[in-house]
């Protein structure tokens, strides 16, 4: 299995067009989509491991993983 995340902007229409890297080999996969509404402004250096999947500081991480056991 292989995460991958990228930042797209999605427009009126609610298309997403995403391009996988070279390392996926065609075929069936599954894909599994989170959405996380982000901010409009160009990330600062202490923002960047936040788009990287790091959790923020304000969120709890033993609340964050019982919420998602509880989904």
């Amino acid at each position: 299995m292989e995460t991958i995340r990228q930042i797209v902007l999605v427009n009126s229409d609610r298309k997403v067009e995403l391009t996988l890297p070279e390392g996926v080999q065609p075929g069936l996969v599954e894909i599994v989509v989170v959405l996380q509404p982000l901010e409009r402004s160009k990330p600062t250096s202490t923002e960047i491991p936040n788009l990287f999947g790091f959790l923020e500081s304000r969120v709890d991480p033993l609340q964050f993983q019982r919420a998602l056991r509880d989904e």
